[in-house]
């Protein structure tokens, strides 16, 4: 790492002062991998309006004046760095910004390597404040003890005897320490973030088993993961030397314990956190990792009332914590520090069944504890900004809880930055890059989909060049019989067959609707869309004759295969005859799959493959395809019995997979909570029309009444309610602004509260040109 540290200097003088340079400790002080420096900088400010700017190489936490006040930073690629900006009412005089940094040293899931440094920028009342900086290393950490896993950076393993007591706070002696330096991290020009700084909310705590507890394997190091789990908790034959207490969060969480113990000198507090337990017990290793995992942190009192919270913030459910102690143990303090992007959600869902509204509810808590400062895969196993789960379930399931859905845009700008060399955007970025062909096709469709949900048109035109660059890699490997070629990982789903023959269908029809997204994209624009539609047409006879090839074969749509057959039938490739079959041989091959059919295969880890395998993903594309046709009553029977089934033991969050042996919070399972909301509730935003314009299409089939809440701007919400009755559904809509409602061929506009009688298959013609 000291080889990547090439520090242009300033005088000392000059960088302990300044406040809007990258500053990091002098050379050989922190640049080795898993270190920590403190930094503290004062500054004085009149009284009134003040704002923080910060960003960083890698992890760290922010107090002002001690307190804890930010989480950062947030991700960014290297040539596009993003501050974040905190604002607060301060009175006048003497403040102290206090920061812990990781020099994590290894690219990560969640951020590239990059050399380590800090930027700050404070300003008063729009003025900027010059900043007197001090810094130390940290050296009670010991450096490299364990990864959390090779997606993850390290497991805390500190001695807080060896830390600086109270250094966050205002009368902390700092004169000791060092003035930093300006450093060249290489990075772009640094912008501001469009999206808050994560919550850190504060979660109390209570055990639910507690005991005593002792040693039973090996030296502290060996293995960090194995010790704690094979620690006797109940010891018979050997003495007693701690306690230990297990707690369950609710749900599961990404965040820190918090816990403030009054113990002796030299005892030693070790956490663990797991998405479900194992053998009733709380372990520390990661389900799918891809390496060895160790979720896990370690600590040696200097004794007394001691808060411990771990730096780090890691994922689970079920957190176990051990205290090995030559003396008694008091819990003076239980809590556990979330880190999440969103609240309480502002939109709402229930209706007659009440399972329906537990899973609706299910797929926005699953979706909170997915965000961060992105959304990303799941909270525990790789926290991965993955453009493919936010181009699908993610971004639906926020625009029917959230207002606010600047995440969403941000991961699209983003996949944009970590683009390959010749223009395919990035399917995991911008930590390690890793580029998914389906992802990047997905990506422009998801791209218009966000100007269709939020009326936002900026996007599309600070996007419209990596849109052209992204499309100009797939024509460049179009042949007769398609797409052929390197475009990178071709992912449909877990457990997915590809076709025979040269060019995988599956992976030409995310094109296909790629083309189509691309053509309204320069249509909304003002722009020529003919050679896009042209290409378009091309591709879309390609894949009729295929699909007509295998449709013709004994066996009819069943050669065709459920992924493929699905993903047409979305893409309005089906003719109107084919339509009936094609649904049938959907719904039939869902119908053999687990948990449908309770004897079926299980998709037991990745590298399995099978006809009979459906998840959680593709029913986003699969279950949308059936809702367009009128399948609702199918699709409803779906949720309740395989989400159901994912909800049985006390689930409180989405599996990855219909398989209780991937990850246990994933937010690409969620789909049933959007379509619910779109579907079900009936009010479908097509802001890419107008400003404020609704389709309705409400489809009741065996349910008697809906209610719910859709987002609007600056919290506000449309509020929406139907009666199923013999006339008709009795419909009434009250929205505190004004909206235009589509229903059929009529268009009303609505500000207050407006009741109508509609008929109870109510399909707007125009509903057919939207992404879903």
């Amino acid at each position: 790492m000291l080889g990547l540290l090439l520090p242009c200097l300033l005088s000392l003088a000059t960088a302990q002062a300044h406040s809007n340079v990258p500053l990091w400790t002098g050379l050989g002080v922190a640049d080795d991998a898993d270190t920590y420096v403190a930094f503290r900088g004062r500054f004085s400010v009149p009284a009134g309006a003040c704002s923080i700017r910060m960003m960083g190489a890698s992890e760290y936490l922010v107090w002002l004046d001690g307190r804890l006040v930010e989480d950062g930073p947030a991700r960014f690629a290297t040539a596009h760095p993003e501050s974040q900006t905190l604002n607060f009412t301060l009175q006048a005089g003497l403040h102290l910004i206090a920061v812990q940094v990781h020099n994590e040293g290894v690219a990560t899931r969640v951020l590239p390597l990059i050399r380590p440094f800090l930027w700050s920028k404070v300003s008063s009342n729009g003025s900027p404040i010059e900043i007197s900086w001090k810094c130390e290393r940290l050296t009670g950490y010991q450096s490299r003890t364990r990864r959390i896993s090779d997606n993850l950076g390290w497991i805390d393993w500190c001695d807080t005897s060896q830390m600086p007591a109270d250094w966050q706070g205002s009368t902390y002696d700092d004169s000791g320490w060092k003035s930093p330096i300006w450093v060249d991290p290489g990075i772009g020009q640094i912008t501001e973030a469009k999206t808050h700084p994560v919550r850190m909310n504060e979660i109390p705590i209570r055990p639910i088993a507690r005991g005593s507890l002792a040693e039973g394997f090996g030296y502290s190091q060996d293995d960090p993961a194995a010790k704690f789990f094979l620690a006797e908790l109940a010891p018979k034959d050997i003495p007693a030397q701690g306690v230990w207490r297990r707690y369950d969060l609710g749900r599961v969480r990404l965040g820190r314990p918090d816990i403030t113990l009054d113990l002796p000198k030299g005892a030693v507090v070790e956490y663990a956190l797991c998405e479900q337990l194992r053998h009733g017990r709380v372990h520390a290793w990661i389900t799918l990792s891809g390496s060895q995992s160790c979720n896990f942190d370690h600590f040696v009192a200097r004794g007394g009332i001691q808060e411990f919270m771990p730096f780090t913030p890691k994922g689970g459910r079920f957190l176990e914590i051990h205290v090995y102690a030559n003396g008694p143990v008091k819990f003076v303090k239980e809590e556990f520090l979330e880190r999440t992007y969103y609240g309480e959600p502002e939109g709402s869902f229930t209706c007659s069944d009440a399972l329906l509204n537990r899973i609706w509810k299910t797929g926005v808590d699953t979706m909170r504890a997915c965000s961060e400062d992105s959304f990303v895969d799941c909270p525990t196993r790789e926290r991965g900004e993955w453009t493919g789960d936010v181009a699908s379930v993610a971004t639906d399931i926020c625009g029917v809880a959230y207002s606010d859905l600047s995440l969403t845009r941000r991961a699209l700008v983003q996949a944009a930055q970590s683009a390959r060399a010749d223009g395919l955007v990035a399917g995991l970025g911008p930590g390690d890059d890793l580029y998914v062909s389906t992802y990047a096709a997905q990506w422009v469709a998801a791209c218009f989909h966000y100007h269709e949900i939020t009326g936002d048109k900026s996007l599309l035109t600070e996007l419209l060049g990596a849109a052209e660059r992204n499309i100009a890699v797939y024509q460049s490997k179009m042949t007769t019989h398609g797409l052929q070629g390197d475009l990178g990982w071709e992912f449909v789903d877990w457990g997915y067959v590809p076709n025979t023959g040269p060019s995988d269908m599956a992976l030409n029809i995310d094109y296909y609707m790629a083309l189509q997204a691309m053509a309204r994209w320069h249509q909304a624009l003002g722009l020529s869309n003919a050679e896009v539609l042209a290409d378009s047409a091309k591709l879309g006879v390609v894949i009729k004759d295929w699909l007509a090839k295998q449709i013709q074969r004994p066996g009819g749509w069943d050669n065709v295969g459920y992924h493929r057959a699905a993903l047409a039938l979305l893409a309005g490739l089906v003719g109107q005859n084919d339509e009936r079959p094609c649904i049938q041989a959907i719904e039939s091959q869902l119908l053999t799959c687990f948990p449908n059919d309770p004897t079926a295969p299980r998709l037991s880890d990745p590298q399995v493959a099978s006809d009979r395998f459906m998840t959680p993903y593709f029913c986003h594309f699969a279950f949308a395809a059936l809702l367009n046709h009128g399948e609702v009553n199918f699709v409803l029977d779906q949720y309740r019995k395989c989400w159901g089934w994912a909800l049985k033991d006390d689930q409180t969050t989405w599996l990855e997979v219909f398989d209780t042996r991937w990850s246990h919070c994933h937010e690409w399972s969620g789909c049933p909570t959007w379509q619910l909301s779109r579907y079900v509730l009936g009010l479908r935003p097509r802001f890419d029309v107008g400003f404020g314009v609704y389709d309705v299409n409400i489809q009741p089939e065996n349910l008697t009444k809906a209610s719910g809440d859709i987002p609007l701007e600056r919290g506000e919400t449309i509020h929406v309610e139907w009666t199923a009755t013999e006339n008709g559904i009795r419909l009434a809509v009250t929205s505190p602004t004004k909206i235009k409602l589509r229903i059929g061929k009529t268009e009303v506009e609505v500000l207050g509260k407006y009741e109508t009688l509609i008929a109870r298959k109510t399909n707007c013609a125009s509903c057919v040109g939207s992404t879903f």
